[in-house]
């Protein structure tokens, strides 16, 4: 097992405190499983996550997939960084403030300077409410 791997690993069912990404902190994510090329995290809805119809919007869905895959990412220990390219995203059922929503990202294919990833999310009663697809490119980290 990676040192990223078992870091995260010992953050399961804590909320995350520490990340060099402050709006993954701002998510307040409770990771829940992770292996090299996983990670599943739970994220409560909050008020100032949601639009004015008082659902989850749209952006904070994106946002939630962009920060899980790239979190999935840090677990495969590469030296460099991945920033997304396009994240196309898919938006399925709507959640309301207060709810829970689950995301589970994976690696489906990690070229040599391109990796290919997905995101799941799915609300309190394992329903799907969006998926993302993203693709990420290699970049010195300077």
């Amino acid at each position: 097992m990676n040192k990223t791997v078992e870091f995260f690993r010992n953050q399961i069912g804590k909320e995350i405190t520490q990340t060099p990404s402050p709006v993954g902190m701002w998510l307040k994510p409770v990771l829940r499983e992770v292996s090299e090329g996983s990670v599943t995290a739970s994220i409560t809805v909050r008020e100032e996550m949601t639009n004015p119809a008082g659902m989850l919007h749209g952006g904070i869905i994106t946002l939630i997939a962009d920060e899980i895959i790239g979190a999935t990412i840090a677990t495969l220990e590469l030296p460099d960084f991945f920033p997304s390219v396009n994240l196309y995203t898919d938006f399925l059922y709507p959640v309301k403030k207060g709810e829970t929503v689950t995301a589970r990202t994976i690696i489906i294919r990690k070229g040599k300077n391109i990796i290919n990833t997905e995101c799941k999310i799915y609300n309190s009663e394992n329903k799907l409410i969006a998926k993302a697809n993203s693709n990420n490119i290699k970049v010195s980290k300077a």
